[in-house]
């Protein structure tokens, strides 16, 4: 566990809760507009926890773009989904500061984009610039706002990282504030009796609603809670500041025994390769069955997180002294605004010691490696990727229409994989010429990276649930949009088409016009791609070509002349 440390500052109301401390006086606002956002560092997202500040553009893009810092332009990245477009500077006092979600870059660093897409005949690209190459000074515009990648509308996502950890630290803890006089609301609590079981979605649980406002919150049905045994405590809560009306996430939640802290949790900072995590944090069963946001007050052994910096027994509290106990939570945001809960609990002795639970299947433990196998089916799991241990269950389905196996269901989904997991499957009936063709398919997200090797097929999972075999020789689809065979585009700025495939996915397209490689860009959120015109297609008759290959090596081309 790290050393805590409490700031109190003019702009915090209230001890906040952080290992170090941060320069207040060096960064500023990358942008010119009254501070907003539309989603705060640490809040909760499908998968991850946000990763930085998005400032809002007033639902425009077109806002310059600032250095928050001197330094230098370290990196550019460009990508189909994520930011879309980013660009991240270096600055002298250790930090990286980053912009996503834009819509241009400067004229020299536009070039130099292009120029390197072109050299390497590829779109999405991310590019370590020359060191020093490309300085700036605190307030140079070096870029535009948009609305590029997979953003839910124009703004910039702003993030301050560690230079040489890479780890993103929350941005309010260097003076980057926004406006916030609102605590965070409270709306239920969760009570789990885990009787000395590991966490699964068959943990008995309950929910208790809350009442309350204005930081002062109370259970809506007031009662002593009977509680017997190892327990852990969760809490569905939001927040919003003074500048946005949007729903955001909290800065830190401490739980306490009779005055004492048993759990804290704190968006300080935290390293990407841990953000997954969150299915952990989380009541990952109670998010994919309900879309019920509950932040568990306990931690899963297995969590390696950043955002822990303190906890007793990992916030499991044992109740088997027949007193009456004291449970508060204190609930605070980056702005110190605090909001409290406190429960009555009437603590039983358990009627008999707990013994954990017998395994129905197969205990897979979550800090070695664990394998399951048998003759159709095998499963690995490498130490780092399951949170608890876990009681795996396996069965089989009869074979879907098309498939090329039974349906093995792995486990469930309600069981959360941090990262990866290797999968093989052996197919129910001989391949032949086609064995290279064979995909995993998982029953509700599509297939996934597979390969054959000696008579399975064998794939990277990221969850669990059900799995079966298929094959792959169909072709991807290309629509075009605005171009056909013999297609007069002068007055038309660019050529635009759409592309799809059934199965194993898009693995790569190359655009082409008179047999030169040309740079088509794909829109996240259209599907649209696009080649725009530029002076190096003279007037005059021209052919335009489009090749796309899916994962499973099929391809389709598409080929039309036109003139300009």
């Amino acid at each position: 566990m790290i050393a805590l440390s409490f700031l109190s500052t003019a702009t915090h109301a209230q001890d906040v809760i952080q290992s170090k401390q941060y320069p207040k006086d060096q960064f500023r606002y990358p942008l010119d507009l009254p501070p907003s956002t539309a989603g705060s560092f640490g809040e909760l997202r499908s998968n991850h926890f946000h990763s930085g500040l998005d400032f809002k553009t007033n639902q425009r893009i077109g806002f310059p773009v600032h250095a928050a810092y001197d330094g230098y332009i370290s990196r550019v990245r460009i990508q189909f989904g994520g930011f879309g477009q980013a660009l991240y500077i270096n600055h002298p006092n250790g930090y990286t500061t980053v912009y996503g979600h834009i819509e241009a870059f400067t004229p020299e660093i536009s070039k130099y984009i292009r120029d390197y897409q072109y050299k390497n005949q590829i779109y999405e690209a991310d590019i370590a610039m020359p060191v020093g190459m490309y300085k700036v000074n605190k307030g140079d515009v070096v870029a535009v706002s948009g609305n590029r990648g997979a953003s839910a509308g124009p703004h910039v996502h702003f993030e301050i990282r560690d230079t040489l950890t890479q780890e993103t630290i929350n941005p309010q803890l260097f003076g980057l504030t926004i406006e916030d006089k609102i605590p965070p609301a409270i709306s239920a609590i969760g009570i789990y009796h885990l009787n000395g079981n590991p966490f699964s979605d068959k943990t008995q649980k309950e929910f208790l609603a809350v009442s309350g406002a204005n930081g002062k919150y109370h259970l809506t049905k007031p009662q002593v809670l009977n509680l017997s045994g190892n327990t852990g405590f969760g809490i569905s809560v939001i927040d919003q500041n003074s500048a946005s009306v949007n729903r955001n996430g909290i800065y830190s939640l401490e739980l306490k025994l009779d005055g004492v802290t048993m759990y804290t949790f704190a968006v300080e900072r935290f390293a990407f390769d841990q953000t997954h995590a969150i299915n952990a944090y989380i009541d990952y069963p109670a998010f994919l069955t309900a879309r019920r946001w509950v932040q568990k007050c306990f931690i899963l052994p297995g969590s390696r997180i950043s955002l822990y910096p303190q906890s007793i027994n990992r916030g499991i509290i044992a109740f088997n002294d027949d007193k009456i106990h004291e449970v508060e939570y204190l609930v605070k945001d980056i702005a110190g605004n605090t909001s409290t809960l406190t429960l009555k609990v009437q603590s039983t002795p358990p009627a008999i010691t707990a013994i954990p639970e017998k395994p129905a299947g197969t205990l897979l433990r979550y800090d070695r490696k664990s394998e399951f196998t048998n003759d159709k089916v095998k499963v690995s799991i490498t130490p780092g990727n399951l949170y608890d241990d876990l009681d795996f269950i396996y069965s089989t389905t009869p074979a879907k229409p098309g498939a090329l196996s039974a349906t093995h269901r792995i486990h469930n989904k309600l069981t959360p994989i941090h990262d990866e997991y290797e999968l093989w499957i052996k197919p129910d009936v001989s391949l032949g010429a086609n064995a290279n063709k064979a995909v995993i398919v998982n029953a509700a997200t599509g297939a996934i990276s597979s390969t054959y090797e000696g008579g399975w097929v064998k794939g990277t999972a990221h969850t669990f649930g059900d799995y079966f075999l298929k094959l792959d020789t169909v072709p991807p689809v290309i629509t075009p949009i605005n171009i056909r065979n013999g297609s007069n585009m002068k007055a038309l700025r660019a050529i635009k088409l759409r592309m799809g495939d059934n199965l194993s996915g898009v693995k790569s397209y190359v655009g082409k016009i008179d047999g030169k490689w040309v740079l088509v860009e794909w829109d996240y959120k259209t599907k649209v791609l696009s080649y725009t015109f530029d002076n190096s297609i003279a007037a005059g008759k021209h052919k335009f070509e489009f090749t796309v290959t899916d994962a499973k090596n099929n391809v389709s081309t598409f080929t039309a002349e036109f003139y300009r």
